[in-house]
């Protein structure tokens, strides 16, 4: 550990208190009202389920944002990867190469590689049903009533694979009630949306509810060498759903859903000029070439039962029960280039079944939520590494089965109205199989295509493991006034281990070997307030993390190359503070901001250099990826009334991100600090049931990068290429975030 980590969290910490005290000091003096005044600017209270059980947010001792629908719908919020510009230290982006993929990072923690067999770290919720794979994982925000994230582990309540957080998707419930709604959104890029949602009671006990969009949208650019759109989209989602009331006191709710993603396969944009073609960057970055076809389809489905039963006034139990799906067929050229240098084509196929059980018991001075979680699922794949300049393919696949159980409980006693205390504990078994095959093909090959016996076998081999872990959390709360809440928490949660499917046993025999979990603690400080009698809030959170056993991939010299290994080969230390504030300064006016600091660094890294034969730590060169030191964002919103027979909002804001490494090792891919500006102008009528609105997003059409490959060619000390890369060409790629669009929406509800 680094000697001044300490004396850095202590800083953090002045750093929050001072601002938070500057900030109480500073809004009284911004406005003096009457009684009257004070009351209409007054915040409405958000209600949460950040501990499984209906809370205010401020009185949740966790670092939590919330969205509602509304607040959604208002700015024009069309996926959850734009949650990213309002949230600190949260990174929620589409993973390179592909439309519908996620990389969801929290506090420095994530999933870089969305290969099966991997493990995210930001945990992923729909209605309380966990989403195990990142492939089609890029929610559209649809049918939904609101949206939480919660940053830090989520071990003890939310299980394995939470240590960086979890984000939880609630979609809208039944009520019984006659209710339609048509919207529709034309704009920039021949965008062409439709969304249909409705409910109604078959009687008096039963009700039933769907909900289908279809969302189409030309490339930002195209193939310059085939005339194929690229980064379009043509997505069809839907959702039906049930509700039985079979008495006062149980609660029956039938959901299914699907989504079918046919948007093209997604083309790099190359930083450097082609060894292979000559063919120097584009002027456009969302331009590109390909050898392959951009056929690409992605399906995620998926059904859920949730029984709640009151059983009295003190005691109630829940039952979740769910079944996933998905496939994903894709076509990645790596080298973005019209000759087939490093094509990969992929197939991914997953599905999982889970079951929870949840026994509840609320009194006036203590709460608890405990049960039992089971999870089987099986993930499978296989790609193929086509190197047309060497005319062989290498091809990995496989399949890994998992199998886990946990119990958990966790309580809050309230010793008084001021003191309280959380206590709360999971123990985890994970039981893991997986076989692996790695390929080598004379020609080139694409996945199921049967060209004979191959060339060489690098991998065919099968193995299992399993893991166990208890992951405990406390928490204190003090509620100095009705206003202020201060905590303290600590918390711990693992990412959960697995097998390299990419292993190539015949380099290296170790490749073999699972690899165990990663390991989180965190500790936790920080307030939730509200002053001006309501009309603001500010929360405020400092923490400190000790990352063991981290999961990198390391490269090892060998007698006939150099293979990959991943290893638990790291510890690192993440801290930081995140800021969070409201307030409506007049009855028609208000202001956001959040401010995210992380400060992530490794104290060891192992990693063998094939160069000296030797295990170097090699700590001073790695950074964190995809985590920027510093996150903001201030926005505002501005009613006007009697407006055409409704309401004006005009809202606005601006997100801000610093330097951001897009892997461990610095690159040419990574991104300097930038800023998104947005803005929206929605009209709503004074009975409720029209709505129209329009929304500009990057307003500056800020060009900035999000992820890439990086497989450059060597280099002398000047940067000069110096031999050819992996299939002879140097390919640096980047994938970039959406350009200015503007669009126009008109909606109809009753």
């Amino acid at each position: 550990m680094n000697n001044n980590n300490p004396q850095q969290f202590r800083r953090h910490l002045c750093a929050v208190a001072v601002t938070s005290a500057l900030f109480g000091m500073a809004m009284p003096a911004m406005a003096q009202d009457n009684s009257e005044d004070e009351e209409l600017r007054r915040l409405e209270r958000i209600q949460v389920t950040a501990r499984r059980t209906v809370e205010n947010l401020q009185e949740v001792p966790v670092s939590v944002s919330s969205f509602s629908d509304q607040d959604m719908e208002r700015v024009g919020l069309t996926d959850i990867t734009e949650l990213q510009q309002r949230m600190p230290n949260t990174t929620m982006q589409v993973s390179r190469g592909t439309n519908s993929t996620l990389t969801a990072y929290i506090r420095g923690i994530g999933q870089q590689d969305p290969l099966w067999g991997f493990e995210p770290g930001v945990g992923i919720y729909i209605d309380d049903v966990y989403i195990a794979r990142p492939q089609g994982a890029v929610l559209e925000v649809f049918d939904v009533e609101r949206v939480e994230v919660l940053r830090g582990p989520q071990g003890t309540l939310y299980g394995k694979n939470t240590i960086g957080g979890a984000m939880k998707y609630v979609t809208r419930q039944l009520t019984g009630d006659n209710e339609f709604s048509i919207r529709g959104t034309v704009g920039s890029y021949n965008q062409r949306d439709l969304h249909l949602s409705g409910q109604t009671a078959l009687s008096d006990n039963f009700y039933v509810g769907a909900a289908f969009a279809t969302l189409n949208r030309d490339g930002f650019g195209e193939y310059r060498n085939t005339g194929d759109d690229n980064y379009n989209k043509e997505l069809q989602t839907a959702r039906i759903s049930a509700m039985w009331l079979p008495s006062d006191t149980v609660r029956v709710r039938f959901a299914a859903d699907r989504t079918e993603d046919d948007s093209n396969s997604k083309g790099g944009y190359r930083l450097t000029q082609s060894q292979v073609t000559g063919q120097m960057p584009y002027s456009k970055v969302f331009d590109s070439d390909t050898a392959m076809p951009v056929d690409n389809y992605v399906k995620t489905e998926g059904m859920s039962l949730t029984v709640d039963w009151e059983i009295d006034e003190h005691w109630s139990f829940k039952s979740v029960t769910a079944k996933r799906e998905g496939y994903t067929d894709t076509n990645i050229d790596f080298d973005s280039t019209p000759q087939p240098t490093l094509l990969v084509p992929a197939i991914y196929e997953d599905e999982q079944f889970t079951q929870e059980f949840q026994l509840n018991y609320h009194s006036d001075n203590f709460r608890f939520v405990g049960g039992y979680y089971y999870y089987d699922g099986e993930a499978c794949g296989v790609f193929g590494t086509l190197l047309g300049q060497l005319g062989v393919t290498v091809e990995n696949g496989g399949c890994v089965e998992t199998e886990s159980q946990a119990i958990f409980g966790q309580g809050t006693y309230r010793f008084d109205d001021q003191w309280s205390l959380t206590l709360g504990g999971r123990y985890t078994k994970d039981e893991k199989a997986a076989d692996v095959q790695r390929f080598t093909y004379l020609g080139l090959k694409y996945p199921g295509q049967d060209v004979g016996a191959p060339l060489v076998v690098n991998s065919d081999f099968a193995t299992d493991a399993d893991w166990s872990r208890f992951s405990p959390h406390v928490s204190v709360s003090y509620q100095a006034n009705r206003d202020l809440m201060y905590y303290a928490s600590y918390s711990n949660g693992f990412k959960s281990g697995g097998v390299d499917m990419r292993a190539d046993v015949s380099l290296n025999p170790d490749a073999r070997n699972p690899y165990d979990p990663e390991i989180v603690d965190t500790f936790e400080l920080g307030l939730k307030s509200e002053l001006m009698n309501g009309s603001v809030r500010l929360n405020a959170s400092v923490f400190y993390s000790d990352y063991q056993d981290m999961q990198v991939t390391v490269q090892r010299a060998v007698a006939a190359g150099v293979a990959s290994q991943v290893l638990n080969a790291a510890d690192a230390t993440v801290q930081g503070f995140e800021l969070e504030s409201i307030a409506r300064l007049t009855d028609s006016f208000s202001m956001n901001f959040t401010l995210g600091y992380v400060d992530a660094s490794f104290d060891k890294v192992e990693f063998f250099n094939p160069n000296t034969q030797q295990v170097e730590d090699v700590s001073g060169i790695w950074s964190f990826a995809n985590t920027p030191k510093w996150s903001a964002n201030i926005g505002f919103r501005q009613d006007f009334g009697n407006v055409w027979n409704g309401d004006l909002v005009w809202s606005g804001n601006l997100a801000y991100r610093s330097e951001t490494q897009i892997f461990e090792v610095p690159s040419m891919l990574d991104m300097g600090a930038y800023s998104i500006a947005n803005t929206s102008l929605v009209w709503y009528h004074s009975q409720g049931h029209w709505h129209a609105g329009l929304h500009v997003k990057n307003l500056f059409d800020k060009e900035y990068r999000l992820a890439g490959y990086n497989f450059a060619a060597p280099r002398d000390a000047q940067g000069n290429i110096v031999g050819a890369g992996l299939g002879g060409e140097d390919t640096i790629v980047g994938y970039y975030g959406n350009p200015r669009q503007v669009s126009f929406t008109v909606g109809y509800r009753f």
